[in-house]
């Protein structure tokens, strides 16, 4: 009997904030079924005890401001995979969709005519609500401002200074080597006594957090030895903890 074909397949998934229990299930399956893991840096790597026994697990991971795998790697290796060994896992901590940059590979792998899928992760800003942080609430906050705390060229998001002038929560990506900035764009609008937080590691036991206004973001973050994987919190959300239950 003849050999089964190698169908090249790229399947973009997200790992979730960290927890390797808030992974999906539908993520659990198609790992176990998976030939090839190309797993980032936040994804947790218990996860890869899941995987059959003779998969190939491949850290690509991209250290912040550090050494990284860069995309054009990441991409050769998924054309190489794909047609040498099958059913290619891009493991991406997260949702892959939500500043991960997931919708790059499935574009990559479709102009070579490699089926795709997506499988959504849990994002890092849910977690917060692990800290008594929803991200919306009744009279609190309309809505939810995303925004990256670092674009492509560096620079930090202009869409910044929109987000202020609402009462939306305001989550900031990859925002830990701006504290400065985000804090002063702040304070020049005249709103740097809004409540905020950082939360590094959400979801994880060395997790680490700290509350304060958002014009003391650098010292807040100082005070409690935060780094990068954090999230920035802003808006009254952050403050909900300390009310009381209503009766």
């Amino acid at each position: 009997m003849a050999d089964n074909p190698i169908v090249p397949e790229l399947i973009v998934m997200g790992a979730g904030p960290g927890d390797p229990e808030l992974i999906t299930v539908k993520g659990q399956r198609i790992l176990r079924q998976a030939d090839v893991v190309l797993y980032d840096n936040l994804a947790n790597k218990e996860l890869l005890s899941l995987t059959k026994a003779d998969c190939e697990t491949i850290y690509v991971g991209k250290q912040p401001y550090g050494e990284y795998t860069t995309q054009e790697a990441i991409h050769e290796m998924i054309a190489h995979y794909a047609f040498a060994k099958g059913r290619v896992v891009r493991l991406k901590g997260g949702d892959p969709f939500i500043f991960g940059r997931g919708y790059e590979e499935i574009i990559y792998a479709r102009s070579l005519g490699i089926k795709t899928q997506f499988i959504p992760g849990i994002s890092s800003m849910q977690a917060v609500g692990l800290e008594d942080i929803p991200l919306t609430h009744r009279s609190v906050s309309e809505g939810i401002w995303i925004v990256t705390g670092t674009k492509k060229d560096g620079a930090l998001s202009a869409d910044l200074k929109l987000a202020i002038q609402s009462k939306a929560t305001v989550v900031i990506y990859m925002g830990m080597k701006k504290l400065q900035d985000i804090a002063q764009t702040y304070i020049e609008s005249g709103n740097g006594n809004f409540p905020a937080a950082i939360i590094q590691h959400a979801s994880l036991p060395n997790q680490k957090s700290v509350r304060g206004l958002v014009k003391d973001l650098p010292e807040m973050a100082e005070s409690k030895h935060l780094t990068y994987p954090a999230i920035i919190i802003i808006g009254e959300v952050t403050n909900l903890y300390e009310l009381k239950t209503e009766q």
